[in-house]
């Protein structure tokens, strides 16, 4: 072998090594950045575990806080509908006793205003206290306290002058005149009772006291006539066949 070739072999040999050389140092290169690439999407990784566990606890805490106050707008809400139910029942207890209230005023101011009544088939406004008085009245002279009948008939007229029940006060005030022998006064308010209510139902009744008060005063023939008067201008009437009767005893 020359010289040449000897130092061709030799530069191969030089180079071969090398070459291994580099080979080996590439490869652990390649491993140590891999490793660092590894240990760095680990790290990063783990910074993304914790950063979302971290969101995750703060949504459930965020979630947890949202219920709690629904659940405080619940309880409220339901405090809230049982005061207004009670408010409401409140206000319908109000509104019925002011119901109440007015009918009970109603009624106790229609006791003090004229209503109207029937008296002997006429109909007429009267006070309240107007029918009390005259029964009162009545009764007393029914008792035979024909002065207290007389008197309480009289305050009677002159309280309530537009009465439909004083047509019938005067008719019993002028009994209870006669009753007490005054002819001359049962005479006048009979009189007075007839020539202001001639249809009246007791105006018949009224005219045969005034014929028996003319008797009763020995005016026979004013007695006879009013008499005839009864019979002539209330034909039919019970009146009338009482006048009637009343007239075959005075001839």
């Amino acid at each position: 072998m020359n010289a040449r070739a000897s130092t061709l072999l030799w530069l191969a040999a030089v180079s071969g090594g090398l070459l291994a050389a580099t080979s080996a140092h590439a490869g652990v290169f390649d491993d140590d950045e891999a490793r660092r690439a590894v240990i760095t999407l680990r790290d990063q990784f783990n910074g993304f575990q914790a950063t979302a566990s971290q969101r995750i606890d703060q949504s459930s805490k965020a979630q947890l806080d949202m219920q709690n106050q629904l659940e405080g707008l619940r309880q409220e809400v339901a405090r809230l509908r049982g005061q207004n139910e009670v408010l409401q029942n409140a206000v319908d207890t109000l509104q019925k006793q002011q119901k109440d209230y007015y009918a009970d005023l109603d009624a106790r101011l229609k006791k003090f205003e004229p209503q109207q009544v029937t008296v002997d088939g006429r109909e007429g406004m009267a006070q309240p206290t107007e029918k009390p008085e005259y029964d009162a009245a009545l009764k007393q002279f029914q008792s035979g306290d024909f002065k207290g009948a007389g008197n309480a008939f009289s305050a009677f007229a002159k309280k309530y002058p537009q009465s439909p029940y004083l047509p019938l006060a005067q008719f019993w005030l002028g009994n209870s005149l006669y009753a007490q022998r005054d002819y001359k006064g049962s005479t006048t308010v009979l009189q007075s009772m007839v020539s202001a209510n001639p249809s009246h139902p007791k105006a018949p009744d009224a005219m045969i006291a005034i014929a028996n008060n003319q008797f009763e005063s020995g005016q026979k023939a004013a007695a006879k006539k009013t008499l005839e008067t009864v019979v002539a201008k209330y034909p039919g009437t019970e009146g009338a066949q009482a006048a009637s009767n009343r007239l075959k005893t005075l001839k």
